[in-house]
């Protein structure tokens, strides 16, 4: 009995690599507090504003490729030449953006109008062309750090889903 010997030769396709993106650059600023209780300005209040931004850097850098750009406290201040100016400008927040490198910049605001919940206010700025393309706003009910780090989390959800929108082919 003769055999046959069947030898499959696979088909081989090189393809030359894509050239590697380099990674998109977000810059997010310190959030400000807008206070608008009969209390305004409390510790804990200022506290849990000054968690947000450090919380949303730390989650984007977690569930993103986003190379996370840092800012200055005192670099932030001398462009916010008022209480939200950056956040009514973003010509302006782009420049700054500019300044440090960043594809991306994000202006936040925590909005306080009662003790019982806040909103957590960001908007997104694209550096180059210096348009708004991103303005949200996350209902925290109470001032846990749960709670805050549950709004962080539906920020970072709608800041990546923009982001990707916009830079993608």
């Amino acid at each position: 009995m003769t055999g046959f010997l069947l030898a499959a030769t696979p088909f081989l396709t090189i393809r030359a690599a894509a050239p590697a993106q380099p990674p998109v650059r977000v810059a997010i600023l310190d959030f400000e507090l807008n206070d608008l209780t009969l209390q305004p300005g409390i510790p804990a209040e200022l506290e849990r504003t000054a968690s947000i931004a450090p919380m949303l850097r730390t989650t984007l850098a977690e569930q993103t490729d986003f190379q996370i750009i840092s800012i200055a406290p005192d670099a932030q201040a001398k462009a916010d030449t008022a209480f939200g100016y950056l956040f009514e400008h973003a010509n302006l927040a782009a420049a700054l953006g500019a300044e440090h490198n960043a594809d991306w910049i994000l202006v936040g605001r925590l909005h306080k109008p009662s003790f019982l919940f806040a909103y957590m206010m960001g908007r997104l700025v694209n550096v180059q062309s210096g348009q708004l393309l991103g303005d949200y706003l996350v209902e925290v009910k109470g001032a846990t750090p749960k709670l805050t780090q549950r709004g962080v989390n539906s920020m970072a959800e709608r800041v990546s889903h923009t982001i990707k929108q916009q830079t993608s082919p």
